[in-house]
């Protein structure tokens, strides 16, 4: 089947799931799993387990209801832009079946920030949701002062929903490239968003295309500005990826899944050797298993992200990568998954 009907047919699926309590009870029954060494409290926030669904997948933040069910200790919604947007043309989505990864080119697809935020105004979330914001996917919000403009008119619409902000400057499929990867550009944008009143952390979301100097640079930024965190990493555009094996590769869209492992594992290690705990890091790129998982923790991760894994495994691998956690966990003798963060960083 076409992969974005699939993606919408679970959607679908999932909104009449968290609808009614003998469904969600049923799921819980499922797929639920709950251990004391997974919970973690960071920076104000109580997380259960410490894998969540990453931004992409919920668009528009109709699955909050259902997911705490599914063994998700937290999801990212959106990302959510200023102004609603239909997102590239189709086809935009591609599975990559031998290289364990998708090709995405949704471009941003969302209801935009107002009709999102009425609908969740007076919704009570069962675990921490994250909101992702990023400039609407148009011609107008590609000068730097309209798409600030995109991103503070998001951000302001959702300083009292959810538990955190995730300022997403790492999309591959917009107009205007990713022009916040720039240090100047970012710097401004921070500035605007740090005028907006808000309570909840903020973190950026990365590229793994981006030099490790332009990575340091953007560090250095952060220090000056409300940033609590980080997200490693967003799709790829690289096409020279050794873990890319399938022959046909679509030209368009960015990639996820196992290829973007590595890329992602480098970049929390490198971010982790030079800040330590300074910052949260949110590993999300190629997590299948248990081990993939605890691999990106040791590297310097506090918590992981990813969509892949799920559309590839099914929802039964949320809880099977938390019970292989605790096993991995307590083989280690760590009493808690926040004493095995970072221990492979020199």
């Amino acid at each position: 089947m076409d992969p974005e009907k699939v993606h919408d047919m679970m959607l679908s699926k999932g909104v009449v799931l968290g609808r009614f309590a003998i469904f969600r009870a049923v799921t819980k029954f499922l797929f639920g799993y709950s251990n004391p060494v997974l919970r973690q409290k960071i920076l104000g926030i109580d997380f259960a387990n410490p894998i969540g669904l990453a931004a992409g997948f919920d668009k528009n933040a109709q699955l909050t209801r259902i997911l705490p069910f599914v063994g998700f200790g937290f999801e990212e919604v959106g990302s959510i832009s200023g102004e609603p947007c239909e997102g590239n043309p189709k086809p935009r989505l591609w599975r990559l079946p031998k290289s364990k990864s998708l090709v995405v080119n949704y471009g941003l697809k969302n209801d935009g920030c107002e009709a999102i935020s009425k609908r969740l105004a007076h919704e009570k979330f069962l675990f921490p949701v994250g909101t992702s914001i990023a400039k609407t996917n148009s011609p107008d919000t590609c000068e730097l002062q309209p798409g600030i403009d995109d991103y503070v008119k998001a951000f302001k619409h959702f300083t009292h929903i959810g538990s955190y902000f995730t300022v997403n400057i790492s999309c591959p499929n917009a107009y205007g490239g990713q022009p916040f990867t720039d240090p100047l550009k970012l710097e401004k944008l921070l500035e605007a968003l740090d005028k907006v009143h808000t309570t909840k952390p903020v973190f950026l979301k990365f590229s793994p295309d981006i030099s490790f100097k332009n990575l340091h640079e953007i560090l250095e930024l952060a220090g000056r500005h409300r940033v609590h965190g980080f997200i490693c990493t967003n799709l790829t555009k690289e096409r020279k990826n050794a873990k890319i094996v399938d022959l046909e590769v679509p030209d368009k869209g960015g990639i996820s899944g196992k290829v973007v492992e590595d890329l992602a594992n480098k970049m929390i290690s490198e971010i982790y050797r030079k800040t330590g705990r300074k910052y949260l890091i949110i590993g999300c790129g190629g997590v299948f298993t248990a081990e993939d998982a605890y691999k990106k923790i040791r590297l310097g991760a506090s918590l992981i992200q990813l969509i892949t894994g799920m559309i590839f495994q099914g929802p039964q691998a949320i809880s099977e990568i938390n019970v292989g956690l605790v096993r991995l966990l307590r083989r280690d003798e760590f009493g808690n998954v926040s004493d095995a963060v970072g221990v492979d960083v020199v």
